[in-house]
């Protein structure tokens, strides 16, 4: 039987993840092992992710993750554990390099993004960032006076998420750096320039600075086909984009390594202030589901009929409070639920 890892985590996490696994066990046969993870595993641990967890996380066939974090753990002590530390953790551990974040403008909610149904009709992208290097996982130092944080990319790093966005690429790349300034990014630059030329010739590849395609996200982002960028940039990039569908709580999302169970999340966070209400928005956890299905565990024709599902709810008109609306987590997954 396939096994299902589950971190629920914090704030609205719990409550996405539950509603996720009533549309994944409505398609799907699967044993689910829930564990203890993020500011939850602080407070019971005392750290953000244990070996334990690692350990069971490695053993499942993917991981599903709620969200981590909230006010109760906030610091600027480096001394103490941070629930995102946890997710870092978990990254690394499972040698997941590699973050797939697909953004899909739907028709049925043109109205709901603050971009004009001009600018985003017809978008359908996809961010690969890199996702265990870069200055998230550099060196760190820390005085009464200053701070670093270490940007660093070796050769290898750059060629494998290359690899994985010319692979998914259908017409075009766009390499996204800041190769006027940093000296990573002129590595990167060369780096992905060499592995087009060298194993992917077919697909065209564009190079852009990021605060270009800050820009271009805004103004055309249906110009983009595949966009491959380091860490930080793709994290902000990607949260950018998801405007494009008119909430973050649309965007799903699936890190994945060379072999090993993939994770596959909400790009959503804990949204702390909603946390308890019941009126967080499941849909980015129904189509990580999606994306568990389809990359996890190769489940094309029940990842599809998860997607379709959705897109069908909200062309019948399902509107959650982030998108206008007023339904319930557990009204929207009625409302998919009924059409799968």
């Amino acid at each position: 039987m396939t096994l299902i890892a589950t971190l629920p985590g914090d704030g609205i996490g719990p409550e996405v993840l539950a509603a996720g696994l009533e549309v994944l066990a409505a398609v799907a046969e699967v044993d689910v092992e829930e564990h203890v993870f993020g500011g939850a595993s602080i407070d019971a641990h005392g750290v953000a992710l244990t070996d334990e967890v690692l350990a069971a996380c490695r053993g499942a066939d993917a991981v599903l993750l709620g969200a981590v974090g909230g006010p109760k753990w906030d610091t600027t002590d480096p001394r103490k554990p941070r629930p995102e530390q946890g997710l870092l953790g978990v990254r690394k551990g499972l040698g997941l390099f590699a973050n797939l974040r697909p953004v899909r403008a739907i028709e049925a909610l043109y109205d709901a993004s603050p971009l004009r149904e001009e600018r985003i009709a017809g978008t359908d992208l996809l961010v690969v960032r890199e996702l265990t290097g870069g200055i998230y996982f550099g060196a760190k130092t820390r005085t009464a006076q200053a701070a670093s944080d270490l940007c660093e990319y070796s050769v290898v790093e750059i060629e494998r998420i290359a690899r994985v966005a010319f692979t998914a690429a259908r017409t075009h790349v766009t390499s996204v750096d800041k190769a006027n300034v940093l000296e990573t990014s002129r590595l990167w630059r060369e780096v992905v320039t060499r592995v087009h030329a060298e194993e992917f010739p077919g697909v065209e590849l564009q190079h852009l600075l990021v605060d270009n395609a800050a820009m271009a996200l805004v103004s055309a982002p249906n110009r983009f086909d595949v966009i491959v960028t380091e860490n930080m940039f793709g994290d902000i990039l990607s949260d950018e984009a998801a405007m494009i569908t008119g909430s973050i709580g649309m965007l799903p999302s699936a890190s994945l390594g060379e072999g090993g169970p993939g994770l596959f999340e909400p790009v959503h966070g804990s949204a702390p202030d909603i946390a308890g209400k019941a009126i967080a928005n499941p849909l980015a956890m129904f189509l990580s589901v999606a994306l568990m299905l389809r990359r996890g565990l190769g489940l094309e024709a029940e990842a599809g009929a998860v997607e379709s599902a959705v897109d069908r709810a909200l062309a019948d008109g399902l509107r959650t409070h982030d998108l206008g609306g007023s339904a319930t987590t557990a009204q929207a997954t009625a409302a998919v639920l009924a059409l799968l």
